[in-house]
Formats: structure tokens, sequence, C-alpha cells
């Protein structure tokens, strides 16, 4: 039962479900920002479980695969070893969970953010859905609507 677990959820099947597993949390975060749902789905811990567990489980079939983790640390020695590092699927999807696990957080800490400034839930839309494809992007087009709704640039906030 487990070997056949195993055997389906292959690096391409990995990639369709935690693109598709992804989407339902931001759909919540967009369009239902104050409910419950949102509350207890999309800005709690489930998310994060979902996507840990996504990640412990490529890092186990990477130990399977007799992957050798040390070369990871080549990255941050220049931009062609990180090339070559994202030769590998396994790290390609290690990677892309940990941008896509990264962008959903910020996505919903800018929906609690946004609570706190009363911002409207219409203008959340783009920086939520930029945040979801971009990442970086999508939060500073939430700073600067921000700024408007706090009447002051803060740095540190």
């Amino acid at each position: 039962m487990i070997e056949q677990i195993y055997a389906f959820f292959t690096i391409e099947i990995l990639y369709l479900w935690v693109n598709l597993g992804v989407l339902p949390f931001w759909l919540i975060l967009i369009f239902f920002p104050t409910s419950n749902l949102c509350r207890f789905l999309a800005t709690s811990i489930v998310p994060v479980l979902l996507l840990a567990g996504t990640y412990i489980f490529v890092l186990y079939k990477s130990y399977l695969n007799s992957y050798d983790f040390l070369t990871n640390f080549e990255l941050y020695l220049n931009i062609s070893n990180l090339s070559n590092l994202f030769s590998n699927n396994l790290f390609l999807m290690l990677f892309w969970i940990h941008f896509v696990s990264i962008n959903l957080f910020v996505g919903g800490w800018m929906v609690k953010d946004s609570q706190k400034f009363n911002i409207n839930k219409l203008l959340m839309i783009l920086p939520l859905i930029v945040t979801y494809l971009i990442g970086p992007l999508g939060l500073l087009i939430y700073w600067l609507i921000r700024i408007f709704y706090a009447k002051s640039i803060n740095i540190y906030d």
C-alpha cells in the first residue's frame, strides 16, 4: 500500500498537487478574507503543515535517490552552481515548495495586516494576486497601499 502511494507521487504529480493545493487557500484569501474559513484555514498552521509535509516527503525521496545534500550549499558560491542545482528535479521541487510556502505565508500576513488598518477588501485583490504570482512585487504593492491607510511610513512595522 505505501509503495503504491510512493510510486504514485512522482515529482510531476507532486508539482501538480502543490500548485492545485495552494489555490483554495489563495481563493479564500482573495474572496473571503474576513471569514472564519480564512482564519481557520488560510491564515492558520494548516497550509504550513501540508506544505511542510510535502517538503519532508520530497526530502525523503531525495534521500532514497542518494541525493548529495551537501551540494546544496554550493548555490551560495556562484550563479552557475545554482543553475546546476536546478537541473535536478528533486531540488527544483524543494525550491518550488519553498517559494509557494513563502508566498502563501506572505499573502496570509497581508490579509491579517490589512484588517488591522481596515483596508478595503477590493484593494487587496491586486496585491494578493501579484503576491501569488510574483511574490515580492505583490508585497511592495501592498506596502504602498498600506502607507495610505496607516497614514505613515514606518520601515520597522
